[in-house]
């Protein structure tokens, strides 16, 4: 049965990236979330007044990847410790958030962060915002799969690079080869 979930974990060109490399994923479109104008665009959202956060949206055929599985993935794969901020990348639009589109998944995104708290994964407690689904607007297309068509820019080899080898690392058991 295919799905959809929503992350935010940060620029949207790394999510994407990660989540594109999951058996089971079946496509991953970024865009905004979390804001209060409607089809905002990206420089908008970059100014921080929009209220929305860098987002992608997962879908995903359930059979092959759990929800409770992506939001492992998630979580290790950004920090959902640092309020409004990942690595260099500052402002409210890089906040860690996730949409959840009904009780079953606030449920496991509850359990999941209560989890990794009592086992200390993180030095300082998890900042992750949990918000219940709203309107989802695609990013404009030279946002699609940036990382893919743009591995030699320098952000994509500082940054999204390094987040993928943790990735493979990590969860090697649920990455395409």
């Amino acid at each position: 049965m295919i799905k959809q979930a929503y992350f935010a974990g940060g620029c949207f060109w790394c999510t994407e990236s990660i989540f594109q490399r999951i058996r089971g994923v079946i496509e991953v479109v970024p865009g905004y979330m979390g804001g209060h104008i409607k089809n905002p665009a990206y420089r908008e959202v970059c100014n921080g007044n929009t209220g929305h956060t860098e987002t992608i949206k997962v879908l995903y055929d359930q059979d092959l990847v759990s929800y409770g599985e992506l939001l492992e993935i998630f979580f290790l794969t950004h920090d959902p410790t640092t309020l409004n901020r990942q690595g260099n990348d500052v402002g409210s639009q890089y906040r860690s958030a996730i949409f959840y589109n009904n009780l079953e998944e606030k449920i496991q995104i509850e359990d999941c962060i209560d989890r990794l708290e009592k086992e200390a994964v993180f030095e300082n407690p998890i900042v992750t915002e949990i918000n219940t689904e709203c309107p989802f607007y695609a990013a404009e297309i030279e946002h699609h799969n940036y990382y893919n068509q743009n591995t030699e820019q320098p952000y994509c080899q500082f940054v999204i690079t390094p987040k993928i080898k943790k990735l493979n690392s990590i969860f090697n058991q649920y990455t395409i080869s």
